[in-house]
């Protein structure tokens, strides 16, 4: 998955979807074309559904992601899944350091680095996210706690076509509520300051998305925010109907 100009619209199913859910899948796959040339689309569906969603994606402007990945390329790591599977599968890119990931799993910056290099091991862009919870947000921290996710979690040598940024307020995802856009604009400005300063040009063209709470009645307003650069979205990307609301945004 090169990155590119092209704002990034990736759907995260989270643990949600069964065999006949491609049915949605053919839906947004029918609607892409008229969307190629302003936004790309990606739907990251649970492992059982990669192989399948795959299939039917090849050859269209939708993209395939896997949510999650070992560090290591095989072993005895019983439920695990490698970054080589995913690839093997069918996928182009892969969610790191998702936000329940970090506190149902206790994964750390680090296990987090680990997991983006080995996506770029197997040839998956890795999405990186990162994000604050309410409680840090409040407390004032969550520059601070941006700063130190970004330095810990990227590894050296990210470019625009190895590595998607996703930045998600913990706290907005799934409870409603919703940053502001200068709430937004000031994270992402900052991001994207540390991205340039630590990877020069290259910094400048990875793409940053916003994740939190993210539906068709707010993309609009969202996804005009400087330096958002697309969208990570949760439960609004389940429904066809609901994620086409969203890259509506962009047409």
């Amino acid at each position: 998955m090169p990155g590119g100009s092209l704002p990034l619209l990736a759907g995260n199913w989270k643990m949600n979807g069964l065999a006949n859910s491609a049915a949605e899948l053919l839906k947004i796959i029918e609607a892409s074309p008229g969307l190629a040339d302003k936004v790309q689309l990606m739907i990251c569906p649970p492992a059982t559904l990669v192989v399948g969603f795959a299939s039917l994606a090849q050859g269209t402007a939708v993209a395939i992601g896997g949510q999650d990945c070992h560090s290591d390329p095989f072993g005895a790591f019983t439920g695990d899944i490698s970054a080589e599977m995913l690839k093997d599968a069918g996928a182009a890119a892969v969610i790191v350091g998702h936000s329940e990931r970090r506190s149902d799993h206790c994964e750390t910056d680090s296990e987090v680095r680990r997991k983006a290099a080995a996506a770029w091991r197997a040839g998956l862009t890795a999405i990186v996210c990162i994000g604050e919870t309410r409680a840090q947000r409040e407390a004032g921290e969550t520059i601070r706690l941006i700063r130190g996710q970004l330095e810990q979690s990227l590894p050296d040598g990210a470019t625009a076509d190895n590595v998607v940024v996703a930045y998600e307020p913990v706290w907005a995802i799934g409870t409603g509520l919703t940053p502001t856009p200068p709430d937004i604009g000031e994270v992402h400005g900052f991001i994207r300051q540390q991205l340039v300063s630590r990877y020069g040009q290259a910094g400048h063209e990875i793409r940053i998305l916003y994740g939190g709470s993210v539906k068709p009645s707010n993309a609009a307003e969202l996804l005009r925010v400087e330096e958002v650069n697309g969208a990570l979205v949760g439960g609004a990307s389940l429904k066809a109907g609901d994620f086409l609301g969203i890259a509506a945004a962009y047409r």
